[in-house]
């Protein structure tokens, strides 16, 4: 039961949270956490300096492919990754994407994020899957932020 009320403030709490970049928002009132323990005895891998700095730091890092830019592609592609024993992400995929250069540019942005601290069950570090969607919106003209995925 405390983990459910934990997940609803959570939830509560990073709806208040707004992406502050011109190309790809966060949308975080999503993000789901797979997880098969039952008991109060867990803790969640946390990113350094909490959600909100998981947020900018992909809102800083993530890049408009140009391609997609000149395409006029946008949407939102839905990842899953593991948050290791070590911190490390590993295991990204696309659940449902947008096209190869955005879902390319979202994988290289999780799978560049710094070490997270792993989640543990009874003090010992354990891998901790996630799910999140990410909305990529064409850049404003004279506001782009984009590369070449060459």
């Amino acid at each position: 039961m405390k983990q459910l009320l934990f997940i609803c403030v959570l939830i509560i709490n990073c709806c208040s949270l707004k992406a502050q970049s011109k190309s790809a928002q966060i949308d975080t009132t999503h993000m789901e956490v797979n997880h098969p323990y039952n008991d109060d005895d867990y803790t969640r891998p946390t990113f350094p300096g909490g959600l909100k700095q998981f947020y900018k730091y992909l809102a800083k890092s993530i890049h408009y492919p140009t391609s997609a830019v000149k395409g006029k592609i946008h949407g939102k592609v839905y990842l899953n990754f593991t948050i290791e024993k070590d911190g490390n992400v590993d295991s990204v995929k696309v659940i449902r994407g947008v096209s190869k250069d955005i879902d390319m540019e979202a994988i290289r942005v999780l799978k560049s994020s710094p070490k997270w601290n792993p989640g543990t069950h009874h003090r010992n570090p354990i891998p901790y899957r996630y799910s999140i969607p990410i909305n990529f919106e064409l850049p404003k003209k004279g506001k782009q932020k984009s590369h070449d995925q060459n």
